[in-house]
């Protein structure tokens, strides 16, 4: 299939699944009144960690802000998403540097995932963009750090919520290959 089409579907998928049905799931950690407040587990940046390795910044920046708008129209939050999702395209490149042993340029027509980077460093790549996106949105839509613990309480439990659902997204919709020798 064509990388464009590709990609194209994975934003419509990923879109609707976000705007659908994860943004009607609301999670509580604990029990109100005292507890944590509904959160909504956050899967779309996944369509950032998932473009090509060879994708330029300038792309990756234009699709980040065209999926993080996508939600904020049907979140009714203004930008926040965008602006997370933007941060986190800006970072990516740099984060897929640091991690894969050789230039990303010697990468071509691949994609960061589990069959091409192994469990462990697609996991720590994507959990930390992950944790990256979730500190800047939190910390846009509270907007005061008076409460640093309450942030970090609500960006931690956020970001484990959002990366098991992203690792159910990627069994369910990765294609698995045979190892190969």
């Amino acid at each position: 299939m064509n990388v464009y089409l590709k990609n194209t579907l994975r934003f419509i998928i990923i879109a609707l699944l976000q705007t659908i049905i994860l943004n009607k799931i609301t999670l509580r950690w604990w029990s109100e009144p005292v507890g944590f407040p509904i959160f909504i587990p956050f899967v779309y940046p996944v369509f950032i960690l998932l473009l090509p390795f060879e994708t330029p910044v300038w792309a990756l920046l234009i699709l980040g802000f065209l999926m993080g708008v996508t939600v904020d129209t049907f979140m009714c939050t203004a930008g926040m998403h965008a602006a997370a999702t933007v941060f986190v395209a800006y970072l990516r490149t740099n984060v897929l540097s640091a991690l894969q042993p050789r230039h990303l340029s010697e990468y071509a027509g691949l994609h960061p995932s589990i069959r091409t980077m192994g469990w462990m460093p697609f996991l720590v790549y994507s959990a930390f963009l992950i944790v990256i996106h979730h500190l800047v949105f939190f910390s846009i839509e509270l907007w005061n750090f008076s409460n640093v613990g309450f942030l970090l309480l609500k960006i931690a439990a956020s970001s484990v919520t959002s990366m098991l659902f992203i690792v159910v997204y990627l069994l369910l919709f990765t294609r698995q290959s045979a190892t190969r020798s």
